[in-house]
């Protein structure tokens, strides 16, 4: 997902089957930046743009790979850090896995906007003399996925949707929750469409089925569990209960129990069920006294002194670790650390219980979670770590893309009371936009430029240059101000940074 990993494993390729292979051509299957982060570890912008290699991905994969990386990217890397354990050393006690793979690669993350985009199954293209014929897969493990099929080679590919484990329908660093129905859906017509004709499936993560029979069971099976999972979710909340009811009740059938590739190693029924409950009930389970909860850090303190003081709670919890109820230790600790959150034996006892649950847990997202809460609880917030994305991964955002993540940065707050009007005119494209800010919304739209009503206008060279003014710079050549250059100054100074080292199991 990072462009030195990528090309470390295009160079170990090349170092037992020949130098002499170039690559022209790169397949998107979705939206996620493990899918795509390292393009430019294996190509270059300048042979894309002379046609020398063709990037292919399916309808919609730009605008899904924006939204989840930039427009909530800051959140989903922090949650991220927990859910792949990325701070936690590894061995027994620590880090073991990801259940989907090892570990997250660091370095810098690219991306080449597609030159081909993939809109209809059926869809044949031959590269390089190898045919290949696309399904598209929208709303499965991605907004826009794409499964794709090698005749030649008898080779089927299900890009993330059929890996060997329960995948997530709502992944514990965030997303949009996904559809398990249309999930299960596409996966019969993979089986209907390719079956007899396939002797390898195989996936982006995890190892390849061979065999029609072993292919059309695995695809079945991976097919009945999501579809089990959407129907009795269903069947449950029309009875009245509840996303954590459910949970807490829900067992996979079992014939599909005993098929391991449908184990909770990187999703889980757990939180799985809970998503479902999501998706089609929204947040709230309808019981009026959770309507207007305190949030936790008033909430906390009004149980501590509830139960007693910090003392008995932390009396309470001892008595839970020491019962192996871990799961009520964590809830009371949640709060006492919440009310107290120097409170070092507070701290250590829920670090303590949160190791245990970590070592209890099948899920390995859940025992990152988990173990990385602990460590925060002993060592302190260490920050964000992870991917940095490269100024040529802001070079493919459309201007409208920009401005829709500068109206997402305004303090809206702090820009209740101004009324302003700028003028950006792009050198290249040819392209003018007029901004408005007016009760803390930012409001872009394509209109002629008109100095009579701006309070400003902008002469950009190019995107980058606005990336860079928004964060600051707006001195250096390719960016030019007209008329009244405090109003972009002001603009400016309500954008807020985004904070990706923000706390969460401390207040």
């Amino acid at each position: 997902m990072s462009t030195e990993v990528a090309a470390a494993a295009l160079d170990l390729y090349r170092a037992h089957r020949g130098a002499d292979r170039p690559v022209v051509a790169v397949i998107y299957t979705h939206s996620h930046v493990d899918h795509f982060g390292g393009v430019l570890g294996v190509t270059t912008q300048a042979d894309v743009d002379a046609g020398k290699v063709a990037v292919l991905a399916p309808e919609g994969f730009t605008a899904h790979a924006v939204q989840e990386n930039i427009y909530a990217g800051s959140a989903m890397m922090r949650r991220a850090g927990y859910m792949y354990g990325t701070v936690l050393a590894r061995g027994l006690r620590g880090h073991v896995g990801c259940g989907l793979g090892q570990t997250l690669s660091t370095g810098e993350v690219s991306l080449v906007v597609p030159t081909v985009d993939i809109t209809e199954t059926g869809e044949t293209h031959t590269i390089d003399g190898v045919e290949i014929e696309f399904q598209m897969a929208p709303g499965t493990e991605a907004p826009a996925e794409m499964h794709f099929y090698f005749p030649r080679f008898r080779a089927l590919c299900m890009a993330e949707n059929a890996t060997h484990n329960l995948h997530n329908l709502l992944t514990l660093r965030g997303a949009l929750v996904r559809d398990p129905r249309a999930w299960s859906g596409y996966l019969t017509e993979a089986i209907d469409t390719f079956a007899d004709r396939t002797d390898v499936v195989f996936a982006s993560h995890h190892w390849p089925t061979w065999g029609r029979e072993k292919i059309v069971e695995f695809l079945s099976q991976q097919r009945d569990m999501y579809s089990y999972l959407h129907d009795q979710t269903l069947r449950l909340l029309n009875q009245g209960y509840t996303g954590v009811e459910i949970a807490e009740m829900f067992q996979l059938p079992p014939a599909l129990q005993r098929a391991w590739h449908t184990h909770g190693y990187y999703g889980s029924v757990s939180h799985n069920v809970k998503a479902i409950y999501q998706r089609y009930m929204g947040w709230f389970d309808g019981n009026p006294g959770w309507l207007w909860p305190h949030p936790p850090e008033a909430l906390a303190p009004r149980y501590v002194d509830a139960l007693g003081g910090i003392d008995r709670v932390l009396e309470l919890a001892r008595e839970a670790f020491d019962a192996g109820d871990f799961r009520w230790a964590a809830t009371l600790l949640d709060h006492a650390v919440f009310a107290d959150s120097e409170h070092a034996a507070a701290r250590g006892l829920y670090a303590d219980t949160l190791e245990q649950l970590a070592y209890g847990a099948e899920c390995a997202t859940w025992r990152n979670f988990f173990l990385t809460g602990a460590a925060e609880l002993r060592d302190g917030n260490p920050g964000s770590s992870g991917q940095v994305p490269a100024p040529t991964f802001f070079a493919q955002l459309t201007p409208d893309q920009i401005f829709d993540v500068l109206a997402i940065s305004i303090n809206g707050p702090r820009a209740w009371d101004l009324d302003l009007a700028i003028d950006f005119t792009f050198t290249e494209p040819d392209v003018n936009y007029r901004l408005t800010l007016r009760n803390g919304v930012l409001i872009h739209r394509k209109l002629p430029a008109d100095p009579a009503t701006a309070n400003a206008t902008v002469t950009v060279g190019d995107k980058v240059r606005l990336v860079a003014a928004a964060l600051g710079d707006i001195s250096s050549p390719g960016f030019e101000v007209f008329g009244d250059r405090t109003v972009l100054q002001t603009f400016l100074s309500v954008l807020d940074r985004p904070d990706s080292a923000f706390n969460i199991v401390t207040p």
